[in-house]
């Protein structure tokens, strides 16, 4: 049995961070329903597709939709909203991504919602949250890592803030915190019986990552900067370098055992008093800090990325090979744990998608259906609904649904 089996989610969040979250829940058993427009979604670069064979093999590879099924519905009619609340009431999550104030419009807000189903986790994804004098701006993840603090310690300390994917506010910051925001508040339905709603937000997210970089200035009011942090690359000991064939290495030598191991490993062992820690403060500036630097990148071009790999992690240094997106997946330790998969389709044949996590000893996840085109599965939820033949015909006539 899979954790949230039998969990009945509706999924109204339309972008990818919406999508990581209700993939994680669909990973491990809930009945995930992609509630999206009569008419398709206008990302199909983003993995979104429309009807058509044609588009299958496409749509396969878009992991993110896996283990869902989908309905195309138009939620600003009245026989729309009256299929929702069908749908609604047998939910146990719904989620939606609409700017604040758009789900009351429609009418399938929390409020109208619970009165349905008292029991329903609602939760809304939104920039900057339900209230407060940005409630209504719009953003993605570079705003909201800019105003959350982050942005601004990213990159080189004499240049411009590096962009970091749109990793940090959209998918750790909603996708998993969302995530489990509503496996908390599932937790709390089964001791109380009621369900919650959930005012999640992307720029909270992001700042809540920051949390353990906050305490040195909340306690005394140091402020980190850009290129100057141990995690930022102020100090050699945690830093990449470039190797003989033009790929990259990342050290990670805070620890002073592992930067005696480095410093032995290259024939370095002046190097070894110069440890990352209150002690270097005092003993070296930033010139020698940036001399030292230096030395490491001569040696490090001394040979290949690969034999650096092999040879530094025999003498127990912290070492990391700088991938590509083709390499990673090639890598034995990726392969070991899983963290790519060909899931088999019968037409389609293996489609590779990145694996499952979080990894559960008695209760895996699966994939036991690839993502599904738009609205792919209208016909088969609205007979499951109660609806005939002749109304779903008539449904489609006008364009209440796609």
């Amino acid at each position: 049995m899979l954790a949230p089996e039998g969990l009945k989610v509706l999924d109204l969040s339309n972008y990818v961070p919406g999508a990581l979250c209700t993939m994680i829940l669909g990973d491990f058993g809930a009945d995930v329903i992609k509630v999206e427009p009569a008419e398709p979604f206008p990302y199909e670069d983003m993995g979104y597709s429309s009807k058509g064979e044609e588009k299958r093999k496409k749509t396969a590879y878009f992991a993110l939709n896996r283990n869902k099924k989908s309905i195309g519905i138009n939620l600003r009619s009245e026989a729309g909203q009256q299929i929702f609340y069908r749908m609604a009431k047998e939910a146990d999550v719904i989620i939606e991504g609409y700017r604040p104030g758009v789900v009351k419009r429609l009418k399938i807000d929390y409020d109208t919602v619970k009165e349905i189903n008292p029991r329903v986790i609602y939760c809304s994804l939104s920039g900057y949250g339900q209230d407060g004098p940005y409630r209504l701006y719009p953003g993605h993840d570079i705003n909201y890592i800019s105003l959350a603090g982050i942005l601004g310690l990213l990159g080189p300390k004499e240049g411009r803030p590096s962009i970091p994917l749109n990793l940090i506010a959209d998918f750790a910051g909603v996708s998993l915190y969302g995530t489990v925001a509503i496996l908390l508040a599932l937790m709390v339905r089964d001791k109380t019986g009621k369900g919650q709603y959930l005012d999640h937000t992307y720029m909270e997210g992001a700042l809540h990552l920051l949390i353990w970089f906050t305490q040195e200035y909340f306690y005394k009011g140091t402020v980190i900067k850009r290129g100057e942090s141990w995690a930022l690359g102020g100090y050699p000991h945690y830093d990449t370098y470039k190797t003989k064939d033009g790929k990259d290495i990342s050290i990670g030598c805070l620890e002073p055992h592992f930067w005696d191991n480095l410093c032995k490993a290259l024939g370095r062992e002046d190097l070894m008093p110069y440890k990352w820690g209150m002690e270097m403060t005092f003993c070296a500036p930033d010139r020698k800090l940036q001399e030292i630097r230096e030395d490491l990148q001569k040696i490090f071009l001394t040979k290949t990325r690969d034999e650096w790999f092999d040879l530094l992690i025999k003498q127990d240094v912290p070492i990391g090979k700088v991938y590509s997106m083709d390499e990673v997946f090639e890598d034995p330790q990726i392969k070991a744990r899983q963290m790519v998969i060909d899931v088999e389709d019968p037409k389609l044949g293996k489609i590779r998608q990145v694996g499952i996590l979080p990894k559960l000893s008695d209760m895996p996840g699966s994939v036991r259906r690839l993502a599904p085109l738009h609205g792919e599965q209208t016909d088969e939820i609205l007979k499951a609904l109660g609806y005939s033949g002749e109304q779903i015909t008539k449904l489609r006539q006008g364009k209440v649904i796609g």
